[in-house]
């Protein structure tokens, strides 16, 4: 694995960093959502992805009820984890994308293992997330991680109870 991986709030410091990695490793629908803008990485969908995480500076008790987290690992940035409160108290769900050279160390695995921590931290009894059968890597980290999974259709929706696995450190 590419040295320790950590967890920082996206902030403005790390804004810049990070969407140097989507734009050069990943695909704008995988790390934001859709918006209407010419294809690729336009300036036009750099500013849409600026305000989509800037939304989320206020936390979970912001507007988006969203915590964004820049995952790090050796100390680059090389993608980015969220929380989102769901309605169901207790609960948030969970998001993640890594930088194509980031994937397939752990990095995920971690990073979703910090996530753990912190929603624990923050008083959450479970982190659920919703990702597609055909997505092998964030099936394998869910599960890895505790997850139960439960399938519909094309749909794969994974709950990870944070009362009866405590999160590994």
């Amino acid at each position: 694995m590419a040295g320790t991986v950590r967890l920082e709030p996206v902030d403005e410091r790390n804004l810049e960093p990070l969407l140097s990695v989507a734009a050069a490793e990943a695909e704008p629908g995988d790390v934001m959502p859709p918006v209407e803008a010419p294809a690729g990485w336009s300036l036009a969908r750099r500013e849409a992805f600026r305000e989509y995480h800037r939304a989320s500076f206020g936390g979970l008790t912001g507007p988006t009820r969203t915590q964004m987290y820049a995952i790090l690992a050796g100390g680059e940035v090389v993608g980015m984890v969220r929380m989102t409160r769901c309605d169901e108290p207790g609960t948030v769900e969970t998001g993640m994308w890594l930088g194509r050279s980031a994937r397939g160390q752990g990095i995920g695995g971690a990073a979703l293992r910090e996530l753990l921590n912190e929603a624990a931290a923050a008083g959450m009894h479970a982190v659920v997330a919703e990702t597609t059968r055909d997505n092998a890597g964030a099936l394998s980290v869910l599960e890895k991680s505790g997850a139960k999974l439960r399938e519909d259709g094309d749909k794969v929706r994974a709950e990870i109870c944070l009362d009866s696995t405590p999160p590994a450190r």
